[in-house]
Formats: C-alpha cells, sequence, structure tokens
C-alpha cells in the first residue's frame, strides 16, 4: 500500500503504517499545482514590498527587523540553526517518521506557500527510512520550534531554500501532533486489551453479570459504554457466571460493578480526542498562511494548538482513572475476604506460600504513576518574558503526548498483571469460563505459567509485550467478526 499526501484526508491509520511499517509515500498531484500556484504567492507578495513573517522580517521579538529581499532565501536557510536547543532523552524513531509525515502533509494542504520540492525532500526521507536526530524535550506547544529545527537540519540542510521556507519548516506543530496519534493510537488498542483483562477478572471473581445487561446501554446511551458492553458480553459468552447461584454477590465492589462505566468513559474521550486528531493531521497550523483567492500572505495563529493538548490531557485523567480501577480489581481478586479463593491465589490454601500476592503491590505503584501523568499541562505557562512579552501563551502540547504514551506504557503491565491475576483465579475457582475469557487465559499460559506451589511470582514483561502487540486482543475476539468491524470503526453495537 502507499499513503497519497493531498493535505486533506491524512488520517490516524497511515500515521501509524508510515511511522512504524515504512510504507510508502507519494505527493498528489493537484497538491503539488496548489503549492506551486500558492509559493508563487509568496513571491509576487514579497516583490511588491509587502512585508511577510518570517520572510522578509525577522522571527519572534525580532519581526521588528527587516530582511531584505535579496537576502531572504539565505535567512530561510540559516535562522534554522537559532533553534537547535533541543534537550533530554532522543525522540522514538517512530516519532521522527511521524513527525516527518505530518510536516510533510501540512505543506502540501498549501497555505503555508513552499515549494513541492520541500514536501519530495521529506518523502524521499521517509520512503529510504532516513530520519534526523530529535530531542523530546525542548517544545512549548507553540509551534515546535526545536525539535522541527533539528529534523529540518537533518533532513533539507542540504537544499537551497527560498524565502518563507525556513520559517515555514519550524512554525507548525507536526512534532506534537505526530507524538499524540501515535499515542492515541496505541491507546486505543490499551483499551480493547483492558476490557480483555476485566472479562478475564469479572469470571474469576464469579461476579454478578447484571452489570453487564444490555439494558444498561438503553438507558443510558453513551457509546463508550454501549461498546463496552458488548465487548464483555462476548467474551463472557457461555461462563458459568450466567447461571443462577453461582455469582457471590448481589452487587460487587465498584471496581468490577462500574467496569462498563469506566471503560465506557475512556472510549467517549478517545472518540472526542481522535475528532480532534483528525482535524489537526489535515490543518494548517502555521503562520503566515497564504490566501491565494486573494493574493495575500496574512499573520495569523494558527500554532495555537489547544484543542489537542486539552483534549490530551482529558484523555489522560480518564485513563489514570480506569487504570487505577484495573490495579483495584488486582487486589480484591488476591484476597480472601473479597473473592472467597486462598489468599495470594496460591495453589493450597493453607500454606504460607504468599501466591501472586505482591502483584498487587506492583499494581499500585503503577498505577499511582499512572495518576501522577495525569497532571493537566495544557493551561501551564512558562513565561511571558519571551519575544518582549509577544510571546505569552504556551499549550506544552508535546508533553501532554509524551505523559499519554508513557501511561499507556504503563498501562499494558497493569493490563499484564491483572490477566494473571485473572486467569488464576478463574483456573482455581474452576467453573466454565466465558469463550472469549478462556481464549485470552489459553493466551496468557502461553507466557505465564499457572502458579503452583514450586513457582515463584513470574516476570510480566513478556505478557505486558504481548498486551502492547495485540496478540491478547485477538485470541480473546478469535472469529470474532463483529469485534473486527467494530474495531476499525464500521461496526454496530446498538445491540450492546
Amino acid at each position: 500500500m502507499t499513503v497519497l499526501l493531498t493535505g486533506r484526508d491524512l488520517v490516524l491509520d497511515e500515521v501509524v503504517r508510515v511511522a512504524r511499517s515504512g510504507e510508502q509515500v507519494v505527493l498528489d498531484g493537484g497538491a503539488r499545482a496548489r503549492m506551486e500556484a500558492t509559493h508563487a504567492v509568496v513571491l509576487t507578495t514579497m516583490a511588491g514590498g509587502s512585508p511577510i513573517y518570517g520572510t522578509t522580517t525577522g522571527v519572534g521579538v525580532l519581526k521588528r527587523i527587516g530582511v531584505a529581499a535579496d537576502d531572504a532565501a539565505g535567512y530561510s536557510s540559516w535562522m534554522l540553526a537559532h533553534h537547535l536547543v533541543g534537550q533530554g532523552p532522543p525522540a522514538p524513531h517512530d516519532v521522527v517518521r511521524a513527525t516527518t509525515l505530518r510536516l510533510a502533509n501540512h505543506f502540501a494542504e498549501s497555505s503555508p506557500g513552499v515549494r513541492p520540492a520541500l514536501v519530495d525532500r521529506l518523502i524521499d526521507a521517509l520512503n529510504r527510512d532516513e530520519t534526523a536526530p530529535v530531542h523530546a524535550i525542548g517544545s512549548v506547544g507553540q509551534a515546535d520550534l526545536a525539535p522541527l529545527a533539528e529534523l529540518a537540519v537533518g533532513l533539507v540542510g542540504d537544499m537551497a531554500l527560498e524565502p518563507g521556507e525556513g520559517t515555514a519548516l519550524l512554525d507548525s506543530n507536526a512534532f506534537s501532533t505526530a507524538w499524540a496519534a501515535l499515542a492515541i493510537a496505541d491507546n486505543a488498542a490499551l483499551l480493547d486489551a483492558m476490557d480483555v483483562a476485566g472479562a478475564v477478572s469479572l469470571d474469576g471473581f464469579a461476579a454478578n453479570p447484571t452489570m453487564i445487561h444490555p439494558a444498561i446501554g438503553a438507558v443510558r446511551p453513551y457509546p463508550g459504554i454501549r461498546t463496552t458492553l458488548y465487548h464483555l458480553a462476548a467474551l463472557l459468552d457461555g461462563s458459568a457466571i450466567h447461571e443462577p447461584g453461582i455469582a457471590r454477590n448481589l452487587q460487587d465492589p465498584l471496581s468490577f460493578r462500574n467496569l462498563p462505566q469506566i471503560q465506557g468513559a475512556c472510549r467517549d474521550a478517545l472518540d472526542h480526542v481522535k475528532d480532534v486528531l483528525a482535524i489537526e493531521l489535515n490543518a494548517n497550523q502555521g503562520n503566515p498562511i497564504v490566501v491565494p483567492a486573494e493574493e495575500r500572505v496574512i499573520s495569523v495563529a494558527n500554532f495555537e494548538i489547544l484543542p489537542l493538548a486539552a483534549a490530551l490531557d482529558y484523555l489522560r485523567i480518564v485513563l489514570a482513572t480506569a487504570l487505577g480501577v484495573a490495579a483495584e480489581r488486582v487486589v480484591k481478586s488476591l484476597y480472601t475476604p473479597w473473592s472467597g479463593l486462598p489468599t495470594g491465589l496460591a495453589p493450597d490454601g493453607d500454606t504460607a506460600h504468599a501466591g501472586l500476592t505482591y502483584l498487587s503491590l506492583a499494581a499500585q505503584s503503577l498505577a499511582v504513576e499512572s495518576r501522577l501523568l495525569a497532571s493537566p499541562v495544557s493551561y501551564e505557562l512558562a513565561s511571558t518574558a519571551h519575544a518582549e512579552g509577544i510571546e505569552d501563551r504556551t499549550t506544552m502540547a508535546p508533553l501532554a503526548a509524551r505523559r499519554l504514551a508513557e501511561m499507556v506504557e504503563l498501562g499494558s503491565t497493569i493490563v499484564a498483571i491483572e490477566l494473571v491475576v485473572g486467569a488464576q483465579a478463574v483456573e482455581l475457582r474452576g467453573h466454565r469460563a466465558g469463550a472469549g475469557t478462556a481464549r485470552a487465559v489459553a493466551a496468557v499460559r502461553r507466557h505465564i505459567r499457572f502458579l503452583s506451589m514450586d513457582v515463584q511470582v513470574p516476570d510480566v514483561d513478556g505478557l505486558a509485550a504481548a498486551v502492547r502487540a495485540g496478540e491478547i486482543t485477538r485470541a480473546a475476539f478469535e472469529a470474532d467478526a463483529a469485534f473486527e468491524a467494530e474495531s476499525r470503526g464500521i461496526g454496530d453495537v446498538d445491540g450492546a
């Protein structure tokens, strides 16, 4: 497959395929023609003597300093080095590739007014898997100046840039948007895995199945709740918990009973963020822009990315709640007063063997770290002094995206721990598991053996990697065509 860049219809799945699978990219012919037209407007405006920010002027506070027409092309090249202030560890390879793609699509939209040759250079770098060293830290989210300067110097530094192209290379949120896109995609996969782990916990706990009754989605019709109910019902289909007398409680602890509502809230938050991302993947994010119908270049503030930064904050808050609840299910499943099973789910109840007891501490530790990552950042203000008080806004969008990625990484380990504990409970309880939960337990056993009396607490790293790769989710929903359709966004779960 090939991704055709038009500047108008890039989607999340394409970003993931290019960033992580090396899919080839091609510039659309229509986009090329539009770019040639808008670049001509830049040159005409310059020739007419009208000032253009970052082209015939300096940038930031130096906008008061004019750049002569004869020097404008040279300024585009040497001003890049002024912004090489990135800090911290290197950004992941896939994030740099996604950033390159987003920047190319930004240019293909045509309003930045750069030549098609600039996009050709970025696309060539992608197709050759050529990347630049980019630091993870240094942008405040009002255009990703530091990381984009490193990307530009690394990938197009050998090109003879034309007037305005240096500013265009720096003045967008391609880095923030790219990292957010990959984290959002991973979050979507994590939510499916959390449904699977939650269902295994319900089966192992012998929970009351009324909490997944389809009437819940009818009387409280949030799309996320209905999707979660659909998943849980499919996973627990055939489980003995549906038989009279199997459920141990009229009402289970909230961490079990509220699973559809909590997971549903995560899904609804994710859908909101996806809607914002869909716009940002194709929107102009820079300054200035070309208005071809008026044959002029105007100063704007399209680098203001508060919608995405705030949406990422919202998503992290909701996800942190769900991960904390998952950790609580782990704790409840491991202790006899709650589960009715031996402490630590040891196979012999009359023993000093701790079983899986101390995995609860690991899960709680991870959940705490997740909650600390949930603190909102989009309202932060680093300083009002930059550019003599002109640059008095920040969104910290790159941090918002990076923290989501970190939270998803922690979440995959929490899910792995819940799967280990839930699988042990299912097998100790010995009743018939649901069709999907039984498949999930079998998939867990390919990585983690049943904890017998002669086995120590398992290392869950391999299982966490399998969770991130989607292995457990695919196994649990094996041959479920409706889930496959729903997971691609084309299913109808109204009957959930």
